[in-house]
């Protein structure tokens, strides 16, 4: 069985996503030059990117290092969505030249022991260049290797992609980590959290789940008809559950910890998004990203339905753009949240990227890797 055609959007849909990517330059290029209070919008907009990128590459490793088969059918849509990560690495490089001030401690000292050797300009910068190059050399190393067995089939390029799989976790485990640690939550070095980074990740990857369901589903009307059945949604279904589940979990331990120690400088982070109008976006955020998820999800229908599980994941995937405005937005608004011009036009420019990465990356290659040794196994997941 081989896909009876390729992946194709209009001429008019292409045109319409192209004019809101260019409104997402111009927003960017006013957010890092034009108005340096809307700088902010420009980090979030790079870290989603580079989040949704990231996804789909962990994605694809925890499918070949668990020796799992029933994704391959549809594996060529996380690999497409790593196509999303340089655009979110260009983004984010852009703002660390353009606006280091969005920093506070580049400007003047508010830090002391190991966060003096720690958070210096030129070390921050230079991680960052080690923590893009180890993200981009493996997604480029991954889909390689992916796009080889299409052409001979050879097992070979299975294990490889296994060994590779497991080295990769390993390093994003400690690279995403710390880019969180200095990307996000240096923004405030008053502050600290040993839980930020594995909450970073909880929300990066149950966002990223989000957006692949829905990415899966749009090539199921299509190209992935024949390939991607209920079995297959309902354990995205189940994924996306237990991820949304786990990051309410990581939410609640590292609150409840901070509220029951009550530190003055662990609790000035709640006690800024917790006041005035970031209140009611603080709880919605807990509804978007974990109850509302968890509570559509627990029957067993939902997690089968396509219409369903379209809406839980766009639910969820709202409640990434949220959860990431929340950690970046206060340190920057103070007490009062707003949108501004360059933020929605940085928002709009966020889906034009995505769509337009995912795009080009889908189309490079068969939308369903034919040559795998594990598609049999895939196409009659849990078929008699």
């Amino acid at each position: 069985m081989t896909p009876n055609f390729e992946v194709k959007l209009s001429a008019t849909a292409m045109n319409r996503w192209r004019i809101l990517a260019g409104i997402g330059v111009v927003a960017l290029v006013a957010a890092l030059f034009v108005s340096p209070s809307s700088a902010w919008a420009a980090l979030a907009a790079g870290y989603l990117l580079t989040g949704f990128g990231l996804a789909g590459l962990v994605f694809v490793a925890i499918q070949y290092a668990c020796g799992a088969g029933w994704s391959v059918a549809f594996r060529r849509v996380p690999e497409a969505m790593t196509a999303i990560l340089p655009v979110g690495l260009l983004a984010l490089a852009l703002v660390f030249v353009a606006r280091p001030s969005l920093y506070p401690w580049t400007s003047h000292e508010t830090h002391a022991g190991f966060q003096r050797f720690w958070l210096r300009w030129p070390f921050f910068f230079g991680r960052a260049v080690v923590y893009m190059a180890v993200w981009t050399a493996f997604a480029i190393a991954m889909v390689r290797t992916s796009r080889r067995q299409d052409d001979d089939g050879a097992v070979s390029h299975t294990r490889r992609a296994v060994h590779l799989s497991i080295v990769f976790l390993i390093a994003f485990a400690l690279t995403f980590w710390l880019a969180s640690f200095d990307w996000i939550m240096s923004l405030d070095p008053s502050w600290a959290s040993t839980i930020f980074g594995i909450y970073n990740f909880a929300g990066m990857f149950s966002g990223g789940l989000a957006l692949l369901i829905l990415l899966v589903l749009w090539l199921r009307r299509g190209v992935l008809r024949d390939f991607v059945n209920e079995e297959h949604l309902h354990d995205l279904g189940k994924m996306l559950f237990a991820f949304s589940t786990f990051w309410m979990y990581i939410w609640f331990s590292q609150y409840m910890l901070i509220w029951y120690a009550d530190i003055g400088e662990e609790t000035s982070y709640y006690v800024a998004r917790l006041h005035n109008a970031w209140g009611p976006l603080f709880l919605l955020n807990v509804v978007l990203n974990g109850a509302a998820p968890f509570a559509a999800l627990l029957p067993r229908a939902p997690k089968r339905s396509p219409r369903a599980l379209a809406r839980v994941s766009a639910v969820v995937l709202a409640g990434r753009v949220l959860d990431v405005y929340l950690m970046i937005a206060p340190t920057s608004q103070g007490g009062h949240p707003h949108i501004d011009i360059a933020g929605l036009g940085l928002l709009l420019g966020v889906a034009a990227a995505v769509v337009l990465a995912f795009y080009r990356g889908i189309r490079t290659a068969s939308p369903v890797p034919v040559n795998d040794p594990y598609l049999e196994e895939s196409l009659h997941y849990h078929n008699a």
